[in-house]
Parts: structure tokens; C-alpha cells; sequence
């Protein structure tokens, strides 16, 4: 498997779970991005399994900051 493809399907499971779950928020390129980067960063530092790069994104979406308007 090329890192194309592990990327991708890595994405893949991630998206679907996130999705799936009801836990997407806000707009989903910023979603795609957030996770796009996790996963990447995570290659660059030499992992190679697809599902600990898909749950490690899941969980840093889910734990990621969020932006919180007041109403005033």
C-alpha cells in the first residue's frame, strides 16, 4: 500500500465514524483539513497503521477546541 492510499483510507474510516456519529461540526472543509493534518503528521513521524492513524484523528477531533460564540 502506497502512503496515497494509506492516507486516504486512513481519512476514509475517520470521516465515516465522525460522520456517522453525528459529531462532524461546523464546516467540513475545516473538519477535512483538522483530520487531513492529524493523519500527516502522524506519517511524517513514520507510522504506517491505518487504523491507529483513522482513531488517533477521531480522537483529536473530538477532543479539538472549539469556537464558541456569545450572544450579546
Amino acid at each position: 500500500m502506497t502512503d496515497t492510499e494509506l492516507r486516504a483510507q486512513s481519512f476514509e474510516i475517520a470521516w465515516k465514524y465522525l460522520d456517522q456519529s453525528g459529531l462532524l461540526a461546523g464546516e467540513h472543509r475545516d473538519a477535512a483539513r483538522f483530520i487531513l493534518n492529524r493523519i500527516d503528521r502522524m506519517m511524517l513521524r513514520g507510522e504506517k497503521r491505518r487504523l491507529l492513524l483513522s482513531n488517533a484523528a477521531i480522537d483529536a477531533y473530538r477532543l479539538r477546541p472549539t469556537l464558541v460564540t456569545l450572544d450579546a
